[in-house]
């Protein structure tokens, strides 16, 4: 061995890796009404720009969830106050699925990255996406290295949370609830928390619900999910398959009925006739989540953020869709921490051709 060799420093004879090219990032403001997330918080748009890529965001993108255009432009992003600008760059990150009138706005061969919502598109929305040759990431798809759908289980924790505390503010409410508070304390009963469906949701809100005492009951369809929820929450509590007879008896003495089912085809399972509905005491207090599927009763209907309850024979009841969007920057946090390795693995490997033959 040559003497030269043995003494080149070894970072000279390894080979230099591809380096990502620098791409546009445009994020739109949100105008469907009660979205008030957001794909990229200031954390993650700095990340960006360090990263050699110019962010555009749109002026006000921020505000609902309290990420001020200041703080995007102290980030490194370029505030815009055109919507046409944010929708010519390499990459358009967005919340909802871009409407027709963003659609024409967008580039040939853009990457786009939103959510799909595909039972309430037509064919012609898919197809105008197709002719422009825009390579889409739906949110509902994502997928992480467990095969876990990342973004529907992020904001499946959300609202499994936020079920359980929004019940226990109306359920402590002397006109819409019984006045109770949600839990136990040393000498009185504890109030029961019935909970339907025992995926992400219907985990979370069972924990928080355990968390501050209450007596849980949870039913679902399937006997693996039901033993799945358990084995993660490490103790054992009230689980059976959706019978209607034991069901009806759960209903009964319920003070908080959660419906959390999610439906893969589409259209979520009428499971609480109006008949079991007319079961549950008054002041009982019921947060449909499912109501983003259609709902779980045959009582529900949807209600907004600035409107959000209805009483229905002496049940209140909560179904305001998109419960995340209730607290917008936890939310959004969440979701950013999931997008952005996404964008600069893309990037870092020069465009999505590179990046899927790699994951």
């Amino acid at each position: 061995m040559k003497l030269q060799n043995i003494l080149t420093p070894k970072e000279s004879l390894q080979e230099i890796g591809k380096q990502g090219k620098s791409f546009s990032i445009g994020m739109p403001k949100e105008y469907q009404h009660q979205e008030n997330r957001v794909p990229l918080t200031p954390d993650s748009v700095q990340l960006l720009v360090n990263n050699g890529h110019e962010v555009y965001v749109e002026s006000g993108a921020g505000s609902q969830s309290h990420f001020s255009d200041r703080s995007y432009s102290e980030a490194g992003a370029q505030i815009v106050y055109d919507t046409k600008t944010v929708f010519t760059s390499h990459i358009v990150v967005k919340i909802t699925p871009p409407t027709k009138e963003e659609i024409d706005m967008m580039q040939p061969h853009q990457i786009l990255f939103s959510a799909v919502q595909k039972s309430l598109q037509e064919e012609n929305y898919f197809s105008s996406i197709l002719k422009k040759k825009i390579t889409a990431f739906g949110f509902e798809f994502i997928r992480d290295k467990a095969n876990s759908l990342s973004v529907i289980r992020s904001m499946g924790e959300i609202a499994g949370n936020m079920s359980i505390l929004i019940a226990a503010e109306y359920l402590s409410n002397t006109k819409f609830g019984k006045g109770l508070m949600l839990g136990s304390v040393s000498g009185i009963p504890p109030t029961e928390v019935v909970i339907i469906g025992a995926g992400t949701v219907g985990e979370y809100a069972s924990r928080t619900a355990l968390g501050i005492g209450a007596l849980v009951k949870v039913f679902d369809n399937s006997v693996y999910k039901l033993r799945r929820m358990q084995d993660n929450l490490g103790q054992r509590l009230f689980t059976s398959i959706i019978n209607p007879s034991e069901l009806s008896k759960a209903l009964q003495s319920a003070d908080v009925v959660i419906g959390a089912m999610r439906s893969k085809t589409g259209r979520s399972q009428m499971i609480l006739t109006e008949e079991m509905m007319d079961l549950l005491p008054k002041g009982s207090v019921f947060v449909d989540i499912s109501i983003d599927q259609g709902g779980l009763a045959y009582t529900s209907k949807v209600t907004t953020l600035d409107n959000p309850i209805f009483v229905k024979n002496g049940v209140t009841h909560y179904c305001v869709p998109n419960l995340a969007s209730k607290v917008p920057h936890t939310a959004s946090i969440a979701l950013s921490s999931i997008i952005t390795p996404m964008i600069l693995s893309i990037t870092n490997f020069g465009g999505v051709d590179n990046y899927l033959k790699f994951d």
